[in-house]
């Protein structure tokens, strides 16, 4: 099979596969330059609440394909940033499921994702000290403001792996599972709560969070008299679940909100054509 990102769509939640099992799930440059597309179709259908990133088989991603930057690791850089920023900027929560190798690019992309949850083999590097090549800057920022200066700089200096307990104490991950199984029932989980919760609350803090501190009004606005804070504290007196109606507009703002959508359990789209 050649080397794609497959995605589903189920029960509210996104999942997008990086599927190279035969390469550890190494990127092609095509595949770098098929995520951005990819992530503007999901975000632009309503009925994505979450969205989860991860790789095929034991292995989560092995970074970008080391044979692509022989020709030009200049345009291999800017398409892995193009692609890391594309993920951050998705408009809904994402998680990035790790087991197995997360190293280079494939840190890159599990970064950029807002949450991390890792099976207990899993092993984490930022690599580029290896190969001689300069971090991009916006990647070293990402990277500091989850795990500190200190272990950024441990991390990008040395090349080294680190295992996933250490990378839960560093808050490079967030939780960590005893397995596979076990970390597919977590996300499973967690994502149906992600799916459940305030569209407009997760919006919000995704911006400020993400250091947009000037968007204050502009959800100060859309909050007063909402819907949702009504259904919320209604919700909450009467003790049931809320069921929230604000969305996240589509990407292209030409989609109104729609109902849920389930699709069959994959859909493979090939990206290196």
């Amino acid at each position: 099979m050649e080397p794609q990102l497959l995605h589903r769509v189920a029960d509210s939640v996104a999942t997008v596969v990086v599927h190279r099992p035969d390469k550890r799930n190494a990127m092609t440059a095509a595949m770098w330059r098929a995520l951005p597309p990819l992530l503007d179709t999901l975000a632009a259908d309503p009925g994505v609440r979450a969205l989860v990133l991860t790789g095929e088989g034991d292995t989560f991603c092995a970074g970008a394909d080391i044979s692509t930057l022989r020709g030009s690791p200049a345009e291999a850089q800017r398409l892995a940033v193009a692609a890391e920023e594309a993920l951050a900027a998705f408009p809904r929560p994402t998680l990035a499921a790790v087991r197995g190798h997360c190293v280079g690019g494939g840190a890159q992309l599990a970064a950029a994702c807002d949450l991390r949850f890792a099976a207990r083999d899993a092993l984490f590097g930022v690599t580029p000290a290896k190969l001689g090549i300069v971090y991009p800057a916006s990647s070293t920022r990402r990277l500091v403001s989850l795990v500190g200066p200190a272990a950024a700089k441990y991390l990008l200096f040395s090349g080294e792996l680190i295992d996933a307990e250490r990378a839960l104490r560093t808050g490079l991950v967030d939780e960590v599972l005893p397995g596979g199984a076990e970390l597919d029932a977590r996300v499973a989980e967690f994502t149906a709560v992600l799916a459940s919760r305030s569209q407009l609350t997760q919006a919000a803090a995704k911006e400020f969070a993400n250091g947009r501190t000037d968007r204050d009004d502009h959800w100060a606005r859309l909050a007063d008299g909402n819907a949702d804070t009504a259904e919320g504290v209604d919700a909450f007196l009467e003790r049931r679940h809320p069921h929230f109606t604000w969305r996240t507009p589509a990407a292209d703002g030409s989609r109104e909100p729609s109902a849920t959508k389930t699709r069959p359990p994959m859909e493979k789209k090939p990206t290196s054509r």
